[in-house]
């Protein structure tokens, strides 16, 4: 899946079918669902879902939480628009395979 069908897919009822729990969250973000979009990031203990909780902590105006899981993912605290970086990390997530782990 490319970063336009998973946009695209923002129009249907659920997320795309074997999505990991990162994109999930981006996914129910995307539809206005904060609470199901971080229980998404938070059930993927890794740097992926650590990056998706940041963002969704900043987003959140909860900027010292975001910090906190920025580093756990190993990034720096981002800066700029929200929409960039929500576009950023579906891009990322999506190229890296974006599968749920096996």
């Amino acid at each position: 899946m490319d970063l336009a069908a998973f946009r695209h897919s923002l129009r249907e009822d659920a997320p795309p079918p074997g999505l990991s729990e990162a994109l999930q969250g981006l996914w129910w973000d995307g539809v206005g669902d904060w609470d199901r979009a971080h229980a998404c990031a938070q059930a993927q203990d890794d740097a992926e879902g650590a990056a998706v909780h940041a963002y969704l902590h900043r987003k959140e105006g909860d900027l010292g939480n975001a910090r906190y899981w920025y580093a756990r993912a190993g990034r720096r605290p981002a800066d700029g628009a929200l929409a960039a970086e929500w576009e950023a990390l579906a891009g990322e997530l999506l190229g890296a395979g974006g599968a749920a782990p096996a």
